[in-house]
């Protein structure tokens, strides 16, 4: 393991985060899906991270009831967010984690990043060792000129990021840089459970 990541891991403890470090996605899920029980209702923030692992598929085929808008019609991703909202356990990413600990995240709608720290009795985070930058401004960049136009271009959104690959600070209606959250320390009352994965996972 790099010095930096394992600095980070101890920082993130020291910020009251449970921290656990994984060789590989699959061994990530092996265990978010080892410790889920079949009367547990999920919710699934948007990611790639967590679409590239397939756990949504895993846990369906256990039985358990997972809501996440990402997998059913336009018309019905209201209700999928706000069932999501309302789960027991709530599994996403986060866009950037500095190296003293800290979680930063920007979201178009607001219920991924507001549920990573209210109204579910266990969090997981899931993240590649790619998304660990030096500190904030570090990871503001990596959010607005990485993970915001990538996003974008996936949703065939018409913000100018997906032009120029950057932000432009824009106002378009279709902006998804609305809300901003940082998570300096574990929220209270929150069981926050980060799983650092030594790969590169999403945006």
């Amino acid at each position: 393991m790099e010095e930096r990541v394992r600095s980070t891991m101890d920082n993130l403890r020291k910020n009251g985060f449970e921290v656990k470090f994984f060789d590989n996605i699959k061994e990530a899920k092996n265990d978010i899906i080892r410790q889920i029980q079949v009367d547990d209702t999920v919710g699934i923030g948007g990611s790639m991270t967590v679409f590239d692992m397939n756990i949504y598929e895993e846990l369906k085929e256990k039985g358990i009831n997972v809501f996440w808008h990402w997998k059913v019609p336009d018309e019905e991703k209201m209700q999928a967010r706000n069932n999501a909202d309302k789960a027991k356990i709530y599994i996403t990413s986060t866009n950037a984690i500095t190296e003293d600990g800290k979680l930063i995240n920007m979201d178009g709608v607001g219920n991924r990043v507001s549920s990573m720290f209210y109204g579910h009795e266990k969090i997981y985070i899931i993240a590649g060792i790619n998304k660990i930058c030096k500190d904030y401004e570090g990871a503001r960049n990596r959010i607005r000129n990485i993970a915001a136009p990538k996003n974008a271009e996936r949703l065939k959104l018409d913000t100018p990021c997906t032009i120029t690959g950057k932000c432009v600070d824009c106002s378009s209606p279709s902006r998804i840089c609305n809300v901003e959250v940082i998570l300096h320390k574990k929220p209270s009352n929150a069981n926050v459970f980060i799983f650092l994965v030594n790969e590169e996972l999403g945006y």
